[in-house]
């Protein structure tokens, strides 16, 4: 009787670890696809193609598309980006501007981390009703994690904090995106954060007067 419940055990593991390890090869197969094609161009079937598993083992990992790009989003993108702006959080208190350049030279050096899967993020919101939603919600996760930031604003205005936050963001991926990835802004990365700091240390620093 103990044999039978230890091999069953280790069966049970046995299957346990090769799901793990099937989602993690669709999960590296999405990424990459991703990465090369963008969004749209690619399907389930080929994510599941490159992985050797068919199109119904995908749908035992993920309910679809929008849910394994969400996946690789939260395998490090969405994480590392909700902590860029928890340490925006700390540079703003030490009202320190050569903090802050340093700030956004890291935040430039971040898009460059991830710049294969921003195309791919875009498509999906254009594309896909229920992700827009989900990157609003992302988006907006950003400057709440900004607590201290948050509470130097009178409350009947942190709508408009949160919105100097978010235009922000806003500001860097457009300006990655024109700068690195379309080559149309010809400027250093140095000179780049000088100048955003010129615009958005004063504008994230205090409350404009009322």
């Amino acid at each position: 009787m103990g044999n039978a419940t230890s091999t069953s055990g280790r069966r049970g593991t046995l299957r346990a670890e090769q799901k793990r390890a099937t989602r993690a090869r669709l999960l590296e197969s999405a990424r990459g696809l991703f990465a090369a094609r963008g969004y749209a161009a690619v399907t389930v079937d080929d994510i599941a193609a490159e992985v050797g598993c068919s199109r119904a083992t995908f749908y035992l990992h993920f309910p679809g598309k929008v849910d394994i790009l969400l996946a690789v989003a939260g395998d490090g993108m969405a994480p590392s980006a909700l902590a860029f702006y928890q340490d925006l959080d700390r540079v703003l208190d030490t009202g320190s501007r050569a903090e802050f350049t340093d700030w956004i030279t890291r935040a430039i050096e971040w898009f460059h981390q991830y710049k294969e899967m921003l195309p791919a993020w875009d498509e999906a919101t254009a594309l896909e009703s229920d992700f827009q939603a989900v990157a609003r919600d992302g988006i907006l996760a950003l400057p709440n994690s900004m607590t201290s930031y948050l509470a130097r604003w009178p409350e009947d205005r942190r709508d408009e904090a949160r919105l100097r936050v978010e235009l922000l963001v806003t500001q860097l991926e457009r300006f990655f995106t024109r700068w690195a990835m379309l080559g149309t802004i010809d400027v250093s990365a140095e000179e780049a954060a000088e100048v955003l700091t010129d615009i958005w240390f004063p504008a994230l620093t205090a409350p404009a007067a009322s």
